[in-house]
Order: structure tokens, then C-alpha cells, then sequence
């Protein structure tokens, strides 16, 4: 017996080699593309890359968030990976798994709307939050230059101010409902996916609303030099707050809302409802 146990030492041993010679490639692939997609979006925290989980791209998270990119990191993929064969979305079991805790109800309410206009689910899993965010803040301390102020200028219309990333797909489909309703919102971009720049290049615009609206329509905005500190401020306060995902609205009273909603739910909660 003793004999037949030592004579499988070298088998398992063997196996064991085998196995870490195959991961060698894998590992040296997300490393690669760990290195080029720092250089590409250098704000971002990417926490982990495994481009072996979904073949020929490259799956990223960054906090509580999950994007994707090619091996090279020259193309960014903003939206959901679906399994047609399996009929998975592989997606937001991903999500799941990073964060059992996380909110999926706004990617559920969100779902409708967005399918109607892309034919599949929303263009970004942005809903999905960190467990433990504020659910009461203070806005006084930010700066009025990180700001984008947009909407009716009826003294009677709702007033909210949204954190939102320009290529969030769950942000478009809020800031299209919030026009609808005639609200007066304040916007506060954070980058997320690397936005930085759009956000930057729509606060220095002399029309900024405008800049705003061709912002969501994925539609070039002039750049211009101006302060844009008032973006780092908002990030800053973000990541204090525990604001992993967009959108993030903020009522005046100060409470906090994450993610989408529909219309008849924002309607109800920018009067106080719960």
C-alpha cells in the first residue's frame, strides 16, 4: 500500500505542474491587459482583469462595477454579456457574485424603458452600488463649478441633483425621464468608465445643457481649458459617501436615491415619498 501511495506522488505532482503551466498564459494575458488599460484610464481603480472568463474579452472590475475591454484595451465594451446559448446573463451573475448585497431592483425597473429603445437590456450595469453607501447627505460643500445646472426654471418644478457618468446607460434613461417630468436637476458628473474627459469637455462648454444633451447622445463636445476642479470635488465626495455607481440622485431634503426609477416612483419620491 505504502509502495502504490508513493507511486502516485510523481502523477500528482506532474498534474499539479501541468496545471500551473496552462495558467501561466492566462496569467501573463490579464497582466498585460491590467498594463494597457492603466495607461488608457488611468482615474479608473481596476481592482481585477480575467480575460479568460468570457473568450477573446477581457472582463474588468473596478469596485462594485464590471465592464469590459479587448485584450489590448483599445475598445471599452459598456454593457451586458449574454450567454445565447445558455440564456444567461452572464452579466449580472458576475455582478452577484462580486457583490451578493448589491442593489438589482433599479437594473429590473430600468429594463423595460431601455429594451424598448435598444432591443436588449440596459447599456450599463451602473445600479449596481456598494452595500453601505450614505442614504443622507449634505451638499453644501460642493463647488457650484462642478455642477451642470439643466432642466425648467418653474420655481414650482422638482429640484434633484444627480451624480451621474456620461456613458451610463441607466443615467441616459434617467436624465430623458427627469426631462420629461420638467424637473430642475443639478448634474454632477463622476467618472466611472473613464469619462473624465467628456465630463471635463461639458463642464467647460459655454452652453452646458446643451453640451449635457449631446453628452448622452454620444455626440463630440468642443473642448475648452477651464477650472475643473469642481469634478475632482465631486468625485471626492463620492467616494466618501460610498457612491460606487451611477446614477446617484440626492433630493433637497438631502436623502439619497441609487439608481434608476421609473417616472411615477420619482415623481413620488422627489415630494418626500418614500
Amino acid at each position: 500500500m505504502l509502495g502504490l501511495a508513493l507511486s502516485t506522488l510523481p502523477t500528482i505532482a506532474e498534474a499539479r505542474a501541468a496545471t500551473a503551466t496552462r495558467a501561466r498564459p492566462a496569467l501573463a494575458r490579464n497582466a498585460a491587459a491590467m498594463r494597457a488599460l492603466t495607461q488608457r484610464l488611468p482615474r479608473t481603480a481596476v481592482t481585477k482583469v480575467d480575460c479568460a472568463h468570457v473568450p477573446g474579452i477581457c472582463e474588468v472590475q473596478a469596485g462594485a462595477n464590471l465592464f469590459y475591454i479587448d485584450p489590448s484595451a483599445r475598445y471599452l465594451i459598456v454593457g451586458r454579456i449574454y450567454d445565447m446559448e445558455t440564456h444567461q446573463d452572464l452579466t449580472a451573475a458576475r455582478l452577484l457574485a462580486i457583490n451578493p448585497d448589491m442593489l438589482v431592483g433599479a437594473a429590473a425597473s430600468a429594463k423595460a424603458q431601455e429594451t424598448e429603445s435598444a432591443g436588449l437590456a440596459p447599456s450599463h450595469p451602473q445600479s449596481a452600488v456598494a452595500s453601505a453607501p450614505a442614504q443622507k447627505v449634505s451638499l453644501a460643500s460642493l463647488p457650484a463649478n462642478g455642477a451642470i445646472e439643466w432642466g425648467s426654471g418653474n420655481a414650482s418644478a422638482p429640484n434633484v441633483t444627480v451624480f451621474s457618468d456620461f456613458h451610463c446607460g441607466y443615467c441616459r434613461a434617467l436624465h430623458q425621464t427627469l426631462k420629461a417630468m420638467g424637473a430642475h436637476v443639478t448634474e454632477r458628473p463622476i467618472s466611472i468608465l473613464g469619462t473624465r474627459a467628456i465630463s471635463e469637455a461639458v463642464i467647460c462648454a459655454e452652453d452646458k445643457a446643451t453640451a449635457v444633451e449631446r453628452a448622452y447622445g454620444d455626440q463630440d463636445v468642443a473642448k475648452h481649458a477651464c477650472d475643473t476642479s469642481g469634478l475632482d470635488a465631486n468625485e471626492a465626495f463620492a467616494r466618501a459617501h460610498g457612491f460606487t455607481g451611477t446614477p446617484v440622485l440626492v433630493r433637497e431634503d438631502g436623502a439619497v436615491l441609487l439608481g434608476f426609477r421609473p417616472r411615477e416612483f420619482l415623481e413620488s419620491w422627489l415630494k418626500g415619498g418614500a
